[in-house]
């Protein structure tokens, strides 16, 4: 049997203050959690929801170096835009805070003191890579290189993201500054670690035995790094932007953000009530962390380790992450400004809020990324909110007002068909309550939407602009019936649609009337009298789509635009024409193509070289589908040693050319050429 609990925490991801929220910020973090804190209230539970803008780390220093202002002037910014476009949503935190607070400054302070204090921590000495133009150390995402698996030689000194591979800045091969540009030296520097490997075996019984029921792509990656094995976590670096060290002789050193930040949480509930500890410390509070994917190992192995060393802590009952959202079928990327920007959205579509809203959800990435395209906008728009509940609304309010004189008439005798109907209306919530309450608010929205649906059907099953010539004692009780079924859909679409459901209780005269009366057919007495009818939803056109999609276009041109204007790479180490020579490049056809299982970003070729055939491992499927590579001719460097790559042999390397936008494209002859042709 589920735990019940007497109160629930619930956070989401603190948005970084260095640029505005875009839709696949929405779609994988605060619509999911807006949706689940709004039906706990409806529920009547105590629920504390907090969240607030992430101020410190790097990113925040370079955009100040690059706008000539300090880095308080970009989060005040950022923090401002961020927290107005949440409330213009209707996203209903109870406190949207900041890592720049006064409180936060003690409580992250505190939470390191009192571990440092214990002997948590670790002290190191090492080397790490310092850029001597900048005046800064650099962390391992500022890093660019050469990645020594796949040859990318824009990898970063933590990931590549052509090949997938796991790296440290000591891996790339010609490393530099993504600050400067400039090559980084070594320089000693010490700091403080949380040791990881010391909690291993506490959140391998925590997770993988305790929270079987979370989602498998937070379990599944949780399970991927316990079995790597963990290892100890610096908790500082060297800044002058942060929270700073509080011990003697830390100087220049601040909290490392992925420390700092989570503790944000903590600081926003202190902020909130003097009751905080309620809800931090009691074990029957619900703790709920939503996030998107790329932040389940924080939430799921650091944060619970850094809980756990400080003690007296609860940790999270469940971190419903999901993946990414596309849009237009490409990675949204804010330094290519390929998004669509939540304040751009409000200001261009007004009084649209619920439909970005209800397309966020309906198309959620709850378990693999999705796609974000206008038509799709476009086409759920006017098919499903203005044809389905649009119309099914409008409808029973009209009817009401031309039959009855905007009263609610009295319900006679049910037929089989009425009772039916209401029969179906009790049956929803069971399912909508569980799909609420297991994150599956894809399917939690269908069930919402089936009240307009239910309705819309029982109005044209019953047709009383028909029967009311013949049988107008009838129309009275489908009338009822059909307003019933309006008030029970403004229940429903609340914690979904909350700006609609405020227009219909509008339309329909009434109060809130409350999550436990959801199915009931007896929410409107007879005689009760019904406001004025309004359109909830209007067409979009085809012009609105066009608009947004030369925008897009526009910016691609911009995108190109830039790329040749940029710098290009700095040639290399002069090498012989003997060392040419070793490199065996051949004219090939790719034959087969297929994924490689549990990858994302890896294709099994199967090419001829002319010479042979052979398989090829590639890091390009976020590039090439396997249906567009089948048949190409391309270049492959076919001397190249072997290689295994999740346990496939790859047997040489296709030659690919990297645009500034990140796209891989393929190096090909301009004609057919013969396979094995030798280039040269």
């Amino acid at each position: 049997m589920a735990k019940t609990f007497k109160r629930y925490l619930i956070t989401s991801a603190l948005p970084y203050a260095n640029g505005p929220v875009h839709i696949g910020h929405l779609a994988g973090v605060y619509i999911p959690s807006d949706i689940y804190a709004r039906y706990q209230r409806l529920r009547g539970r105590d629920v504390v929801w907090v969240c607030g803008s992430d101020e410190h780390g790097v990113p925040i220093t370079i955009k100040a170096r690059k706008e000539g202002v300090t880095p308080q002037q970009i989060v005040d910014r950022y923090h401002t835009l961020i927290g107005e476009s949440f409330r213009r949503l209707g996203i209903s935190f109870d406190i949207y805070s900041r890592t720049t607070s006064p409180t936060h400054a003690r409580t992250a302070s505190e939470f390191f003191r009192t571990l440092y204090d214990a002997g948590k921590f670790i002290e190191r000495t090492t080397e790490q890579y310092y850029d001597q133009e900048a005046g800064t150390f650099l962390a391992d995402r500022y890093i660019v290189g050469t990645c020594p698996r796949c040859g990318n030689e824009r990898a970063y000194g933590d990931q590549c993201e052509q090949c997938g591979s796991t790296l440290s800045p000591d891996e790339l091969i010609d490393p530099h500054s993504a600050v400067s540009g400039s090559v980084p030296v070594k320089r000693e520097t010490k700091h403080w670690y949380l040791p990881l490997d010391q909690y291993e075996g506490f959140l391998r019984e925590w997770i993988l035995n305790g929270h079987k029921e979370w989602k498998s792509n937070v379990y599944g990656q949780c399970k991927s790094w316990l079995d790597g094995g963990l290892q100890p976590r610096a908790v500082s670096r060297d800044l002058d932007w942060g929270i700073p060290v509080p011990v003697e002789g830390a100087e220049g050193k601040v909290l490392y953000v992925w420390f700092d930040a989570p503790i944000g949480y903590i600081s926003a509930t202190k902020d909130l009530t003097p009751e905080w500890e309620r809800y931090w410390k009691d074990p029957e509070t619900k703790m709920v962390h939503f996030i998107g994917k790329d932040n389940i190992v924080f939430h799921c192995i650091v944060f619970p380790a850094m809980l756990r060393a400080h003690g007296g802590y609860i940790l999270p009952d469940n971190v419903p992450a999901n993946e990414f959202l596309n849009l237009e079928g490409e990675k949204i990327s804010t330094s290519r400004n390929w998004a669509v920007w939540l304040h751009e959205y409000l200001d261009e579509f007004p009084g649209k809020e619920d439909v970005l809203r209800y397309v966020l959800c309906a198309n959620a990435p709850e378990s693999k990324d999705n796609d974000f395209t206008w038509k799709d906008f476009q086409a759920r728009n006017n098919n499903e909110l203005v044809a389905v509940l649009g119309n099914f609304v409008n409808r029973a309010l009209v009817l009401t007002h031309k039959y009855f004189d905007g009263s609610t008439p009295a319900l006679g005798t049910l037929t089989d068909y009425d009772r039916l109907t209401l029969e179906e209306l009790r049956s929803i919530r069971p399912s909508l309550e569980a799909n609420i309450e297991n994150y599956r608010f894809r399917e939690a929205l269908r069930d919402a939407m089936n009240y307009a649906r239910i309705g819309n059907k029982y109005l044209a099953d019953t047709e009383p602009w028909k029967v009311v010539k013949t049988d107008p004692e009838r129309v009275r009780t489908i009338l009822n019936v059909a307003l019933q079924i309006t008030a029970d859909l403004s229940v429903a679409i609340e914690p979904f649609l909350p700006f609609t459901a405020e227009k219909i209780r509008r339309m329909l005269a009434v109060e809130p009337l409350g999550w436990e009366r959801l199915g009931e057919a007896e929410l409107l007495p007879a005689g009760h009298r019904i406001g004025e009818p309004e359109l909830l939803f209007e067409k979009i056109e085809d012009e609105a789509v066009e608009a947004q999609l030369r925008k897009l276009s526009e910016t691609k041109a911009a995108n190109a635009a830039a790329e040749s204007k940029q710098k290009a790479e700095p040639q290399k180490d002069t090498i012989s024409f003997e060392d040419f020579q070793r490199m065996d490049i051949r004219v090939s056809t790719i034959l087969e193509v297929q994924r490689v299982a549990k990858t994302k970003k890896l294709l099994r070729l199967t090419v001829d070289t002319g010479i042979d055939r052979r398989e090829i491992v590639s890091g390009i499927a976020e590039h090439y589908t396997p249906e567009e590579l089948v048949g190409k001719q391309v270049l492959v460097l076919v001397n190249l040693a072997p290689r295994e790559l999740k346990g496939i042999l790859s047997q040489g390397m296709i030659l690919m050319a990297e645009d500034a936008s990140g796209k891989l494209r393929l190096l090909q002859p301009d004609e057919t050429t013969a396979n094995g042709a030798v280039v040269g």
